[in-house]
């Protein structure tokens, strides 16, 4: 009894402590976060009032005049200017609501339909796009067929296809089918997360049909069609190819202290009931407005006031721009009540996608284990929707080590860029020139790659601009390399913690609350709530239909026909664009503040020692198996077993794991000449491709697991000295030259080539 006593109060001493470091750690981080900001912002300023003063300095009190006088009529005209943009913004987007968005929305490749969720056994309203090449592109239907699944988080689809230099861009332009998979606006009725991944699954199998020659598709999912994805590969593991989730929340927990803001919502807002409740009251439908809403409110300073001053500061040759980015970050796509619910309480508060707790319909677990297709995840360290560690720590939570991925045959490979923004993933022209390029050249070669965990490095070479090229490999990595970009997860059982209160809070709504709502909300009192939505009124107030707006179209031709913009040099343009800059620094510090209060009151609430023994079952994830337990394994044992059997195929595999266990990475144009050797000579070519990477599983973990007789066994493999000659011949092709190779790798070789001397005769031996 007095042992329990004391081992509690240690247990609530250590969570003290712990609720102590979480505090500490984020005013710490949250100061010098802010304190970066306003340095940033003050330097910037003083360098904009400087050169205020500079360009005032010495002017006449004439010349003053005639620069407000030429500033006035500048502002005047671009005040107008603006005015008709906001018009034509408003109306774009009323008729986007009141007509309803194309499926294909801001995509600007020609298309067909393929396939129609519509007429599916379980109605959805995901469509299946071929997309069209350009003129001068050649599409060779041979080739691995590219799938892009675009986010749907209130935004309509197209991202993926904005512009020419895109994700559809860099497949087309490399002679790929490419398809797209886009959805309507509005949700079918009774639609489910399941029927969308029925429907995915579906149109996987026709394209499958529709290019037998091919292997299975490369799977693209941004953002949100990501995890969409990676649910798709693992109960479907038989459709899929390659997946590749690009800036894809997956682990929903992680973040960083005094950083990552938007994961302490459902903490603060009552879990996931502000989900369920917005749902019944918009009719069964939620608006993906709210979703919109949260995005803005991470930048506030950018998203109300910053884009339309530069609007305002540019008209001239900004409206095409802001109007094009608009129409897709305004157009508000809906889902249905049981959709929103399932991805609020399954992911983003309840994480069961990486604890294995996770089912797409009852009785259907999702297992990320069963993904049997080689995974890439980019992430980016200036991801402040999508953190580092909620891109890649699914894949601590998943595997055990990294040597577990190697016992499934399994490949994950992760890129981490420095610094591009959420957005800039997947609409940057020069992230889709490097990283979307080099990962598609990737994609050719990966199943040649040695089951693993690796990091995808992108090195520029020479050459500037579209002209530049790059070096790419792949550094092997462990699971402690995955930790080192998201820091500590010290925090997440607080998390937990809340994952338990919102099932009890979702619980209670569903006894009493939901049942009095929803047979009080018509279909017509949902579209009400819709339409009445602050989002959306905002961005109908400059409509040609409001009376305010009947002059401005005139008067906006009348400014463009008279147009006398200011010098840039202006002493009153600097002044103006002074102003803005401290208006946005404002907005800034009231960002920083109010992350710093909801933080410091989520871990104030849900950090205590309480809360935390509160959440403890929650915290729980999958069990992992021990490294004792994985060397024990069926898979091992069989391989093992098999260590002297074989012939050709498979001893110049052995080889070349054990030659690429010598070197920290592997380059990419070896592995192009792996896969070229592995893919169209004999006896590889004839095999089917799942025996294939049977092989190139089975001798990975003979090589890993079977110590010094994987090297020793090889002369059995190899019975004449032609094959002996053979299997050497092709490991230096693909290894390359001597010089090249790092001293281990040499050392490497020079014992193969001595095993595999060449036979003697039996007249010699005598």
């Amino acid at each position: 009894m007095h042992r329990t006593i004391t081992d509690n109060l240690e247990c609530a001493r250590s969570a003290a402590a712990l609720q102590s470091y979480f505090l500490q750690t984020v005013t710490q981080r949250l100061g010098t976060r802010a304190a970066e900001t306003l340095r940033g912002d003050a330097d910037r300023i003083r360098d904009e009032m400087l050169s205020l003063v500079e360009n005032s300095a010495g002017q006449s009190p004439q010349q003053i005049a005639e620069a407000w006088q030429s500033y006035l009529v500048d502002a005047a005209q671009r005040g107008v200017l603006t005015l008709d943009v906001l018009r034509r913004w408003s109306d774009q987007n009323t008729s986007l609501q009141d007509d309803g968005a194309p499926t294909e929305h801001v995509l600007i490749y020609d298309h067909d339909v393929v396939m129609d969720g519509r007429g599916l056994p379980s109605p959805c309203n995901y469509v299946l796009l071929r997309i069209h090449p350009d003129a001068d592109q050649e599409i060779h239907e041979w080739k691995r067929p590219y799938v892009i699944i675009d986010p749907r988080a209130g935004h309509g689809p197209g991202i993926g296809g904005f512009k020419r230099d895109s994700q559809i861009g860099v497949a087309l332009a490399d002679g790929h089918p490419v398809y797209f998979v886009s959805f309507r606006q509005d949700p079918e009725p009774g639609q489910t997360l399941a029927s969308v991944a029925h429907a995915e699954a579906a149109f996987l199998r026709h394209i499958r049909q529709l290019h037998p020659d091919s292997p299975p598709p490369i799977v693209v999912g941004n953002c949100q069609g990501g995890w969409a994805t990676a649910i798709l590969a693992a109960t479907h593991p038989d459709l899929a190819g390659p997946i590749v989730l690009n800036g894809s929340p997956m682990s929903y927990w992680s973040g960083k202290l005094g950083q990552d803001p938007m994961r302490y919502s459902g903490g603060l807002g009552g879990g996931a009931v502000p989900a369920a409740l917005a749902g019944d009251l918009g009719g069964g439908i939620f608006d993906g407005a709210y979703l919109v809403q949260n995005f803005e409110e991470l930048n506030p300073g950018r998203n109300w006031f910053r884009k339309y001053y530069d609007l305002y500061r540019d008209v001239d040759n900004g409206a095409e721009r802001f109007l094009e980015f608009e129409k897709w970050w305004g157009a508000f796509y809906l889902m249905t009540t049981e959709e929103i619910r399932w991805i609020v309480e399954n992911l983003f508060i309840g994480n069961r996608l990486g604890r294995n707790t996770a089912q797409l319909e009852t009785g259907r677990p999702i297992d990320l284990k069963q993904i049997r297709a080689p995974i890439i995840c980019f992430a980016s360290h200036g991801d402040n929707i999508t953190p580092v560690g909620q891109a890649l720590n699914w894949i601590l939570d998943t595997y055990s080590d990294e040597h577990e991925i190697e016992i499934l045959g399994q490949r994950v490979l992760y890129l981490v860029h420095e610094d591009v923004g959420h957005l800039g993933i997947f609409v940057s022209s020069k992230i889709a020139r490097k990283e979307h390029s080099q990962m598609a050249s990737t994609l050719k070669t990966i199943e040649a790659l040695a089951p693993g965990l690796y990091e995808l490095v992108i090195e520029d070479v020479v050459g500037e601009g579209k002209e530049k090229t790059f070096a790419v490999s792949f550094a092997r990595r462990t699971m402690e390399d995955v930790a080192s970009h998201s820091g500590s997860r010290r925090d997440e059982p607080a998390f937990a913690a809340v994952a338990r209160a919102s099932e009890a809070m979702v619980e209670a709504y569903d006894t009493v609350i939901g049942p009095f709502i929803q047979p009080l909300v018509t279909p017509e009192m949902g579209k009400l709530v819709r339409d009445t939505n602050p989002m959306r009124t905002t961005r109908r107030s400059f409509a040609s239909s409001n009376p305010a707006m009947t002059g401005v179209p005139a008067a906006a031709e009348h400014a463009r026909q008279t147009r006398k913009p200011a010098a840039a040099e202006n002493p009153f343009v600097l002044a103006e664009k002074l102003a803005a800059d401290m208006i946005e620094t404002s907005w800034n510090i009231w960002r920083d503040l109010r992350e710093a209060s909801q933080e410091t009151a989520f871990f104030a609430i849900w950090g205590s020692p309480l809360a935390i023994a509160y959440g403890q079952q929650r915290a729980l994830g999958r069990t992992h198996k021990r490294p004792e337990d994985l060397v024990a394994l069926p898979t091992v044992q069989d391989a093992l077993a098999r260590i002297e059997d074989g012939g050709f195929a498979e001893a110049l595999v052995r080889i070349l794991v054990l030659l690429a266990n010598t070197r920290p990475d592997v380059r990419h144009d070896r592995l192009e000449r792996a896969a070229n050797v592995l893919n169209e000579s004999e006896p590889f070519s004839s095999m089917p491709e799942e025996l294939r990477s049977k092989k190139i599983q089975e001798q990975t973990l003979i090589v890993e697991y079977g110590g010094d007789a994987a090297l020793e066994s090889l002369p059995g493999l190899l019975r004449t000295d032609a094959e002996r000659r053979r299997a050497l011949d092709t490991a230096r092709f693909i290894v390359g030259e001597v010089k090249e190779m790092t001293a281990a790798t040499r050392s490497m070789m020079e014992r193969i080539e001595g095993l595999l001397a060449p036979l003697q005769a039996p007249n010699a031996a005598q």
